[in-house]
């Protein structure tokens, strides 16, 4: 027993160690019951100068092999010795970290990401990268505890239930906000169009709309009917072309089954002519 518990441990310490160049191997456990440790990947993020991004150079840790179970919460929770974390992005993959417009809806564009992932763990100031290497020293970190339990099997079915069940008032609420907001700025480019109407700029063009001197006229129902009889009578000649066209197929198959049939005729009559000329004396 043991020696087979000294192999596992070597097992495990080879497992942890292995780590691609570059790289720092952490060991993380789910809880304190799981046997196995499993290795997320960090090193510092580094960008090209100059570059926009929200993973600001010298303060980011890169971090792979990200384990679903394992979300921003936690990982916020196991940086945090490290220093203060400013904020975690998950990423179902690496990305040049582009600034994003921040997600104010709650109902719309929320894209849940799952599978190992990726994650950008920002802290305040450079020191904690270094320091979140460094836990590569220590032994396993957990990721689920008592004081912050992560939720598996029915219990996290029940939250995940409860998390899909809208409530109307709230939906409501953010619907009537974001039309508030799109009619409030199309008045204002409306406003700001009317406002520089007729106005030539630095090269001297004007911008002509349809709220010019000659605004587009709206249909009558006049027009409206002849347009309809119009694509009418388009739908009717296309349907013309292409029955003839069907027309023409069939009468060439005919035409080359008449030929056959009559060169199989010659072929008979050619045969019958050449058996009465045959010499018969008796």
């Amino acid at each position: 027993a043991a020696s087979c518990r000294a192999k596992m441990a070597a097992a495990e310490e080879r497992v942890v160690g292995a780590a691609p160049a570059g790289y720092t191997a952490l060991a993380v456990k789910f809880g304190e019951r799981q046997r196995s440790p499993h290795c997320l990947l960090v090193k510092e993020h580094q960008v090209r100068e100059g570059a926009g991004t929200t993973h600001p150079p010298r303060r980011t840790l890169f971090v792979l092999n990200v384990p679903p179970y394992c979300g921003p919460d936690s990982l916020s929770r196991l940086f945090a010795r490290c220093g203060h974390v400013q904020s975690v992005d998950i990423c179902e993959k690496p990305g040049p970290g582009e600034k994003k417009e921040k997600l104010t809806s709650k109902f719309f564009n929320c894209k849940t990401v799952t599978g190992f992932h990726v994650a950008y763990v920002v802290f305040r100031k450079p020191a904690g990268v270094q320091a979140a290497k460094a836990l590569s020293q220590e032994g396993p970190l957990l990721i689920s505890t008592e004081s912050h339990p992560v939720k598996t099997g029915i219990s996290k079915w029940i939250a995940s239930y409860e998390a899909s069940v809208v409530d109307e008032e709230e939906l409501k609420a953010e619907v009537d906000a974001y039309m508030q907001d799109y009619d409030k700025k199309i008045a204002e480019e409306e406003a700001k169009a009317a406002k520089e109407e007729g106005i030539p700029d630095e090269e001297g063009w004007v911008k002509v709309t349809r709220k010019g001197r000659k605004p587009g006229l709206p249909r009558t129902e006049a027009a409206n009917l002849r347009v309809l009889e119009r694509e009418k009578q388009k739908r009717a000649r296309k349907e013309l072309l292409n029955f003839y066209a069907w027309q023409h197929r069939e009468t060439k198959r005919e035409h080359i089954a008449q030929l056959r049939k009559k060169f199989e005729e010659d072929k008979q009559r050619i045969a019958l002519m050449r058996a009465q000329r045959k010499f018969r004396p008796y």
